[in-house]
């Protein structure tokens, strides 16, 4: 069997693997479709390394074997990837913080004693059964392959303190922030605003129920004091993930604002101290996700409150992947989100 990794920069290569077995507390699972992450576009950038379990980690399947000591699963069942429940054991755990349980953590970086040695750009791939959800039987193979992304969005959200009825300040319609959007709408925000400079994103975010969508700069700081009768956003939410935004949020923020920050830039940001002591700025972030999130996201997807179908913009098969990372990392692709379909 053969998956494709990203080993360097403008690279993807792909490299055999012997066909997998489930480990007594795993699974083996049949991709159907996995998707290109920012993660991704980023490590072909830069040629950093990564880890390979999470070269290509937004994926769903079905579970074709289980190991001996599985029971929550069956060969058939359809699934999706997310991070392990708390443990209950471990030292955060223990001191009452199983949000911060140190054993999700690292199955949600692809660190768990049962990682696989690649990611989902592979026609099987062999993981922790705690690792893999049951997929909401009213989404299709496509939306469950979205159920990652959206998640990390929904936990943004519901991380960020926002209020019924805030001015809400997006910044990026990439996948993640095309989610944030919805999601920020769905938590009760009375405007919500999209900065974006592709004229093609911002008229999906238009279709997805932004009320408005703007171009960086002048024009969101125009239209920002224009809603907000100068004083600015009353949240700001970071999903470009390049150091300039980063100040350029804080910028869009009213004074006792907040803004979350959720885009990972690759380098560090620089920022201006006086505006964020001055505004007196709360600040949230958000890495990921956890194991509960998956099923409350996967079910307002399935009631429509939640939809990731506009932002599916093609599929290709694993031979494809180079040039769509190329595509993607060029900064002027007309793509949103690319699923790679190992079966093709």
């Amino acid at each position: 069997m053969f998956a494709a990794l990203i080993t360097g920069k403008g690279t993807v290569e792909m490299v055999e693997f012997a066909d997998p077995t489930p480990a007594p507390k795993g699974v083996v699972v049949d991709i159907s479709f996995c998707g290109i992450c920012g993660t991704d576009i980023h490590a072909y950038q830069s040629g950093k390394p990564y880890h390979p379990a999470i070269c290509g980690h937004e994926w769903a399947g079905v579970v074709s074997a289980k190991g001996a000591e599985v029971k929550s699963f069956t060969e058939g069942d359809r699934v999706i990837v997310a991070t392990a429940p708390a443990c209950g054991s471990c030292e955060a755990c223990r001191a009452g913080q199983a949000d911060r349980c140190q054993v999700a953590f690292l199955s949600m970086i692809g660190r768990d004693p049962l990682a696989p040695a690649h990611g989902g750009f592979a026609q099987r791939i062999p993981v922790a059964a705690a690792r893999v959800v049951k997929t909401n039987t009213a989404l299709t193979e496509q939306q469950a392959a979205m159920v990652e992304p959206t998640t990390v969005a929904f936990h943004a959200v519901r991380r960020s303190g926002i209020h019924l009825g805030d001015i809400a300040v997006v910044q990026g319609a990439g996948p993640i922030g095309l989610g944030t959007m919805q999601w920020v709408k769905a938590a009760g925000a009375g405007v919500v605003i999209v900065v974006e400079p592709n004229e093609q994103r911002r008229a999906l975010a238009i279709e997805l129920g932004a009320h408005y969508a703007v171009e960086p700069g002048e024009p969101a700081d125009q239209l920002v004091k224009q809603l907000s009768h100068g004083l600015g956003a009353d949240i700001v939410y970071e999903c470009v993930g390049r150091p300039f935004a980063v100040q350029a949020a804080v910028d869009l923020a009213r004074r006792g604002g907040s803004m979350c920050l959720i885009g990972l830039a690759d380098q560090d940001a620089a920022i201006t101290p006086g505006s964020w002591l001055i505004k007196e700025i709360s600040v949230t972030s958000a890495l990921a996700y956890m194991h509960e999130e998956f099923e409350m996201a996967m079910g307002m997807i399935a009631d429509g409150r939640f939809r990731t179908e506009p932002m599916h913009s093609s599929t290709i098969g694993i031979d494809g992947l180079d040039a769509a990372l190329s595509d993607l990392a060029s900064g002027t692709s007309t793509q949103t989100k690319i699923l790679v379909d190992p079966r093709l």
